[in-house]
Parts: structure tokens; C-alpha cells; sequence
């Protein structure tokens, strides 16, 4: 039944990972939605501290390309991974996964990052692979040009992933105004996401 109710779109703080794919600074001047979408992610990242939801971060190529952007705070990860792999599920991600889920992984997997149509949808299509449900926060997501990230992110619907925002996923790990983190996390979403444009695709 639990399965069940997280294809429906159902998420389960317990049973939720979150994943966030090469944000980094060396991406920034190309992409006109970077900084939005920054914000947005250091929002979720937040949110997902407070309810202990367990985050996982690569890095494409840091030698070259850099790390994670400073705005944002990872300090919480159970591990970043340096990866040339288009994917994020590397070996080392996978054994880290199955570190901390078993050998059954996670019933749900939030994925945020870039490039919507390279490295995110490979991640996704993988995830899927796997048999987790993929949400996919689109307005933490970015690709170079708004073409690619309109398109991947109605592939990502064909392939079954429920393509969310980062406030909708936020609400729906608390599910409740008595949850105990409520009051923290309500400082979070006092103000609106930063628009992506989203709404233009």
C-alpha cells in the first residue's frame, strides 16, 4: 500500500532522498535562470535539513568546472561525488544509497540540479530504471536555454515523473500544520519561490 500511495505522488520524509546534480559556479554565466533557480534550491536544501531528509550531491568534472555554489549549503550531505558520467548514479552513489535504504532504495527521489536535458534526465531515467518514483523540482532545475529545459521537463512527465516545485515538495515531506518542524520551516515559504519563467514554457 505504501508504494502504492508514492506512486500517486505521495512523499514519505522516511522514505525520500534528495538529490542535487552540478549546481556549480562554472554553469552560472550561461544560464539566464541560474540565480533563480539558486534560490529556489537553497530553499529546498533548507527545508530538507530541518526535516532530515537525506541529500546526496555530484559534482561533473570539479577539476575543471568547479564545485557547488557557495549559496548554497550542502554541509548536511551524506556525501558529493566528483563524476564525468552524465548520470549521477555512479557506483559510489549507488553503494551510498543502498548505505542508507537497503537493498530496496528509497520509495521516492526528489532531483534537482542541471542540466535538465543532459545530466538530470539520465539521472531520472535511471532512478526510474530502479523502480523509485522521481519528482523532479523544475523550478530548482535549469538547462542553458529555455528550449532544452521545456522539453526535457515534458519528457520527464512521458517517462513518469511527477515534474513538481520546490514548495510543493516542501509541503507535501510536512503534510501537516502540527508537524513539529512546521514553525521552522514556515519561515522558509513565507515568501514566494523566485520565478523561473516556468509559466512561459
Amino acid at each position: 500500500m505504501a508504494r502504492q500511495l508514492t506512486k500517486l505522488g505521495y512523499l514519505d520524509v522516511k522514505k525520500t532522498l534528495f538529490m542535487l546534480c552540478d549546481l556549480q559556479d562554472k554553469f552560472r554565466p550561461g544560464m539566464k535562470m541560474f540565480d533563480p533557480v539558486v534560490k529556489n534550491t537553497a530553499k529546498l536544501l533548507q527545508a530538507g535539513k530541518i526535516l532530515d531528509v537525506p541529500l546526496i550531491v555530484t559534482e561533473h568534472y570539479p577539476e575543471k568546472l568547479g564545485r557547488i555554489v557557495k549559496d548554497l549549503d550542502i554541509s548536511h550531505a551524506k556525501g558529493v561525488y566528483p563524476k564525468t558520467l552524465f548520470s549521477m548514479m555512479i557506483p559510489d552513489v549507488q553503494r551510498k544509497i543502498e548505505e542508507l535504504y537497503g537493498p530496496q532504495g528509497p520509495e521516492t527521489v526528489v532531483l534537482f540540479g542541471l542540466e535538465s536535458h543532459i545530466c538530470l534526465e539520465q539521472t531520472a531515467m535511471d532512478l526510474l530504471n530502479k523502480g523509485y518514483t522521481v519528482h523532479v523540482a523544475a523550478d530548482c532545475s535549469v538547462s542553458r536555454t529555455q528550449e532544452d529545459r521545456k522539453f526535457a521537463l515534458e519528457r520527464l512527465k512521458q517517462y513518469g515523473c511527477f515534474v513538481t516545485t520546490s514548495e510543493n515538495v516542501i509541503f507535501k515531506l510536512m503534510r501537516d500544520k502540527q508537524h513539529p518542524a512546521f514553525d521552522k520551516v514556515r519561515h522558509l515559504v513565507r515568501d514566494p519561490s523566485v520565478d523561473t519563467e516556468l509559466a512561459k514554457l
